[in-house]
């Protein structure tokens, strides 16, 4: 959470930001849930309540991004201030795109359940990246809370595993359709929703990126696992 200044009011301007983030967060921590119950079993509520949820955090991201706009030119903050403004701007969108990915998950699993023809299809690598996916989420969103850059720089390496997973499903799945064509249609929907999820555990590795960015003053975009993790704990 943002530190302590002269100023009260700059202060619940941080606190308010930062506090409309996590609550977006949550939100967005729940539409994964649901999206990603549907692996195991099929709901006709749960897919309209992720598909209905999907413009509560539109709006909540045009109202945190005018917010974050509103305290930078009344406040006119510097350094990590000004950091954090725009690392919640930042982590808004990769929320909003998180969200995004669940309705697409959502949206598949209901096309397949439509097919009652639909052949059966391994999913293992799937379900085993769905929950790397929502818990390195979870853990960006606690570190962001308190500021922890050493607990984001690790759960940076997390999502390597779940690019793992996407690969291993992937290669399985195209040699199963190679073998057998009635497999393509089912497949390809299952590829959109393997690569949601792992888009999913991409977008919680950049808000985990931002949090080192805001604590430690460096951009670790596209850099090695080991120097994020070295400029973290420096």
């Amino acid at each position: 959470m943002p530190e302590k200044h002269l100023s009260s009011g700059f202060d619940a301007d941080l606190t308010l930001a930062s506090t409309r983030l996590l609550e977006m967060g949550g939100l967005v921590e729940l539409q994964i849930a649901r999206a990603l119950s549907l692996l195991h079993a099929f709901d006709p509520d749960v897919v309209y309540a992720v598909l209905e949820s999907e413009q509560r955090l539109n709006l909540m991201e045009l109202e945190i991004d005018e917010e974050v706009s509103n305290v930078i030119a009344r406040r006119q903050p510097a350094a990590r201030d000004l950091r954090l403004l725009l690392a919640i701007s930042k982590c808004t969108t990769n929320l909003e795109r998180a969200g995004d990915e669940a309705r697409k998950v959502a949206k598949r699993i209901r096309r397949i359940q439509a097919n009652s023809e639909a052949p059966v299809i391994g999913i293992v690598e799937i379900k085993t990246s769905a929950e790397m996916a929502m818990s390195l989420l979870h853990g960006a969103l606690d570190a962001f809370a308190r500021m922890d850059s050493a607990a984001a720089a690790h759960l940076v390496r997390d999502d390597v595993a779940i690019d793992n997973e996407f690969r291993a499903f992937t290669r399985g799945l195209i040699a199963e359709m190679t073998a057998d064509p009635r497999v393509v249609s089912t497949g390809l929907d299952y590829m959109v929703i393997a690569k949601a999820i792992e888009r999913i555990g991409d977008h919680a590795k950049n808000i985990a990126e931002f949090v080192v960015y805001v604590v430690k003053g460096t951009d670790v975009r596209h850099v090695p696992a080991a120097q994020l993790e070295h400029e973290a704990s420096s």
